[in-house]
């Protein structure tokens, strides 16, 4: 039996009809095929701070995990598609392998995890600013425009979300995101892993990506309550400069959140706790098994993984 993690340092993310889990050695991702088998990968992963111990100082460490946690999101995303015969190659993936070969596919998730990066700076720092600033005939306090945007970036990600929560794909993402937390609940608390006791615990937790983003929205109204220049460029340039600063501040919250309960941590977390009841469905007991053989293989690795995969005929 392999010593029990540390908590706080085991994580997740749904995928694809699965489950993604990351410990400190590698992650993991068990994704339900068609045929009802459960396949399982684990793959080594080495931080970026373990090779250099700047990126595990305070804030730089919260940028610095916030692009591997994109990065490697995305690489699992994508294989669980795979697994359901669901990629289809474009023609401009097609393009990127026939010029870069073997790393197209790390140069196909650089493009992604650009892209996704820009097109989110775009609708929750840009559309709610220049929204605010039409309303600058009508207000004069310059304090009460970026008080105005904050509450327009807040609408915005929070319809963003329920209106991603209507589509039926998403909703069973949402519904394998409410069994990665449960499991995740359920080991922390020293449980045994089955799904009749992972389903006792709450679909919610204190770490949740949801969170992060929604602390980051929530820190960068006051951050930007700062910023004073009465030109809207110098006011978009100073907001994309201190885009990495808050995220810092935000992973600390987040990271000091998760390893403390009660008081004055509990208390900061509801607003984020609330957004996920957006984000987490409640999941049925197939997508708990999945979660579970997730935590299992980044617990046990390679060996467990192949066990699993050789008793299905996989």
């Amino acid at each position: 039996m392999k010593d029990r993690l540390p908590k706080g340092t085991l994580g997740g993310q749904a995928v694809m009809e699965g489950v993604m889990m990351k410990g400190p050695d590698g992650y993991s991702v068990a994704v339900r095929r068609p045929d009802q088998k459960i396949k399982v990968s684990w793959k080594p992963y080495s931080s970026i701070g373990d090779r250099y111990k700047i990126c595990k100082v305070p804030f730089i460490r919260g940028i610095v995990n916030f692009l591997e946690a994109v990065t490697v999101g995305m690489k699992t995303l994508m294989y669980s598609s795979t697994i359901l015969e669901e990629d289809e190659e474009t023609k401009a993936d097609k393009l990127i392998r026939s010029v870069f070969k073997e790393k197209a596919d790390q140069v196909i998730i650089a493009l992604t995890v650009t892209c996704s990066i820009l097109l989110a700076m775009a609708i929750f720092v840009f559309l709610p600013a220049i929204l605010a600033e039409l309303l600058g005939k009508w207000v004069t306090s310059r304090i009460w425009i970026t008080i105005i945007e904050g509450i327009l970036r807040i609408g915005i990600f929070l319809g963003y979300v329920a209106l991603l929560s209507q589509m039926e794909d998403i909703k069973r993402v949402f519904m394998y995101h409410g069994a990665e937390h449960k499991t995740i609940n359920c080991y922390e608390a020293g449980e045994e892993l089955t799904p009749e006791k992972v389903a006792k615990y709450s679909r919610y937790h204190k770490r949740c990506g949801t969170s992060f983003m929604f602390t980051v929205i929530l820190i960068s109204i006051l951050v930007f309550l700062f910023i004073t220049s009465e030109q809207f460029w110098i006011r978009m340039l100073l907001r994309l400069v201190l885009i990495p600063v808050i995220a810092g501040i935000s992973y600390e919250f987040i990271r000091a959140a998760g390893r403390h309960d009660g008081g004055i941590f509990d208390l900061l977390s509801k607003p984020g706790i609330l957004v996920q009841k957006l984000t987490t469905k409640e999941p049925d007991e197939k997508m708990l098994q999945v979660a579970i053989v997730s935590v299992e293989a980044v617990l046990y690795g390679q060996e467990y993984a192949d066990a699993v995969n050789e008793a299905q005929g996989i």
